[in-house]
């Protein structure tokens, strides 16, 4: 099994900017990639940026440009530095990382929620 735990939500103004880490602990060893997703109020869960197993990142479209994804030197941290903060960023944001067993489940942690104010 593995755990991930987020930090670094808060409340920010619209133009701030927030970094979110997640750390991933148990069994490391079956994490493919990580990534983050959010949750706007009311709506589905979407990508928001994540790596793939060949170490590329893919970023949704509404935060390209305005936010970052990196890996910590350790391989089980990730993290999300999020500029520029409109609005419509508000959700609670999920770690996610991927077994490299096909068919498995993904893990995800339990959230930490972003909140910027306009």
């Amino acid at each position: 099994q593995v755990q991930l735990v987020e930090s670094g939500g808060g409340l920010v103004q619209a133009g701030g900017s927030l970094r979110l880490s997640c750390a991933a602990s148990g069994n490391i060893f079956s994490i493919n990639a990580m990534g983050w997703y959010r949750q706007p109020p009311g709506k589905v869960r979407e990508l928001v940026a994540r790596f793939t197993s060949g170490g590329s990142t893919i970023y949704a479209a509404s935060v390209k440009g305005r936010f970052t994804i990196s890996r910590g030197n350790a391989k089980n941290t990730v993290s999300l530095q999020m500029n520029s903060l409109k609005p419509e960023d508000t959700a609670v944001y999920y770690c996610n990382a991927d077994s490299r067993v096909p068919g498995n489940p993904d893990y995800w942690g339990k959230g930490t929620l972003v909140t910027v104010s306009s």
